[in-house]
């Protein structure tokens, strides 16, 4: 049989697929309806204002931590299954990072992690859920408008579905001076882990997460070091030079 068949690949996607759960369909709708509301607050209320009310209401917008899914815990498992082998890190920084579920994770590999979140009251649930966590802490911060006094901080940078929150429009520009600002956050030599959902290169959602990764790769301040594309989403991994 031709490795190019039709069967084989039904298999290939079968085994990309096969740790999904039957309720992860409804993970997917459900995180449509967020962004979809998201994208209205946003246009009625502004951008924190939007994200406040997204976690002001049950509390988990995207239901990233709820044990009926399976899919959002896996693809955190898989991401940290990414880093470098056998390299610890001083300072990381989850940036977008929602209830913390990442950064608890990113704790095992750094001796500190520090979450940022648009949201105060994303930041106020993950203290809370990660009280026992010595070594990671939240605060409240905009990645349009980050402090100068985070620059060189960091040797691991991880920017997970975030930046197509951008305020739109998220021009070539607007992506270009993205990448430079989160470069400045890192110590030479340190790495940016970027992750955008990819489902097929063909839909709008996936194009944009397209021209964010050439940004980043494209950039003066970045080496790309890899790139992986797993169900659904897509890992750029770059050194700061």
């Amino acid at each position: 049989m031709s490795p190019k068949s039709p069967s084989s690949g039904l298999r290939r996607l079968w085994h990309a697929v096969r740790f999904l759960a039957p309720a992860d369909i409804a993970l997917f709708l459900k995180s449509a309806k967020t962004d979809a509301a998201i994208a209205r607050w946003r246009a009625e209320l502004g951008p924190r204002a939007a994200f406040e009310n997204a976690y002001g209401g049950d509390g988990d917008p995207w239901c990233a931590g709820s044990p009926r899914y399976r899919y959002q815990g896996w693809k955190y498992d898989r991401l940290i299954e990414f880093l470098p082998k056998g390299r610890r890190f001083a300072r990381a920084l989850d940036l977008g990072c929602g209830l913390g579920l990442l950064s608890t994770r990113l704790a095992a590999h750094a001796d500190q992690v520090t979450g940022i979140d648009i949201a105060q009251a994303a930041v106020n649930r993950a203290t809370a859920r990660t009280a026992a966590y010595r070594n990671v802490r939240f605060q409240q911060g905009d990645v349009t408008d980050l402090p100068n006094s985070l620059d060189g901080q960091f040797d691991l940078v991880v920017i997970a579905d975030v930046l197509y929150y951008l305020p739109p429009p998220i021009t070539a520009e607007v992506l270009k001076k993205t990448a430079t600002r989160i470069a400045k956050l890192l110590v030479p030599g340190g790495l940016c882990m970027l992750v955008n959902h990819y489902f097929f290169s063909l839909d709008p959602d996936s194009r944009l997460s397209r021209r964010i990764h050439d940004a980043f790769i494209s950039s003066p301040h970045f080496r790309v070091t890899s790139q992986r594309r797993r169900p659904f989403y897509i890992v750029s991994m770059l050194n700061r030079v």
